[in-house]
């Protein structure tokens, strides 16, 4: 578990490529790390439409995203990406531009807490059809054909992948598994944990017991919304670090309030 002290910015399901627009943002977004003194950005997933570790998979918009994650490298941001359900096989040597580590979970120490950052789309075990797509998907069998396959052809693969997408793991729009999400959230706290995030959800969700908290991020895609964890241990909502970038829908405020 990585524990000194720094300010550490999270944010989760990004889908860059999927809005119009979202490129901008997210280079915005990146400068604004910089302004205020972030010295590691945690990605929690999903943090293109769909992304592959290799680059005939990449199209403009995932180069000038990437691009821009190297620069903030660069500037001496550490980057550390979580596994979401869209990214496969980041770990290969050509992502190592682009970020510091590229983990299933990560953990960190800050003040005296322990965080842990998931992206989520493992919690819900009941959900069968998914964790069988994921497995294949994300085979080893699975990337050596990856690495085979001509550039038009792997371009192809990427959009029949996001269509693939849309049709598994979505069932948390319909309700949200909040038994699965407390306990997962119940264990890591048994195994010492004090603060879990997930993301994946794209619903804002709070969970609290005793001294322990667990939350689903809501998704920067709609939201902008950026949460800072400082030093000491402090959380910071976007509404009082003043992050979020306003989509005139108050996602953040809203769910947070109906949560406490």
């Amino acid at each position: 578990m990585v524990a000194w002290g720094m300010r550490r910015a999270l944010l989760a399901d990004c889908h860059l490529g999927q809005a119009q627009g979202d490129g901008p943002r997210f280079a915005a977004a990146l400068q604004q790390l910089l302004a205020d003194g972030v010295g590691e950005l945690v990605l929690g997933g999903d943090v293109f439409r769909t992304l592959v570790g290799f680059p005939r998979f990449w199209n403009r918009e995932i180069l000038a995203g990437l691009e821009q994650l190297a620069a903030l490298r660069q500037r001496g941001v550490r980057v550390v990406w979580v596994e979401g359900n869209r990214d496969f096989f980041l770990d290969s040597p050509a992502m190592d531009r682009f970020r510091d580590r590229f983990v299933r979970s990560y953990g960190f120490a800050a003040g005296g807490r322990r965080f842990l950052v998931e992206h989520g789309d493992l919690v819900n075990t009941e959900d069968r059809r998914y964790l069988l797509w994921r497995a294949l998907s994300k085979s080893r069998l699975a990337r050596a054909f990856a690495q085979l396959l001509p550039k038009t052809v792997a371009l192809g693969i990427v959009g029949s992948t996001e269509r693939a997408l849309l049709q598994t793991n979505f069932s948390y729009r319909r309700a949200l598994p909040e038994q699965q999400l407390q306990k997962r959230a119940r264990a890591h706290f048994a195994a010492g944990v004090d603060v879990v995030f997930w993301g994946h959800f794209h619903k804002r969700w709070r969970f609290v017991e005793g001294s322990r908290e667990a939350h689903v991020l809501p998704p920067w895609l709609e939201t902008g919304c950026v949460v800072y964890i400082e030093g000491d241990g402090t959380i910071l909502w976007p509404e009082e670090a003043d992050q979020l970038v306003d989509k005139g829908e108050g996602f953040c405020y809203q769910a947070q309030e109906m949560a406490r």
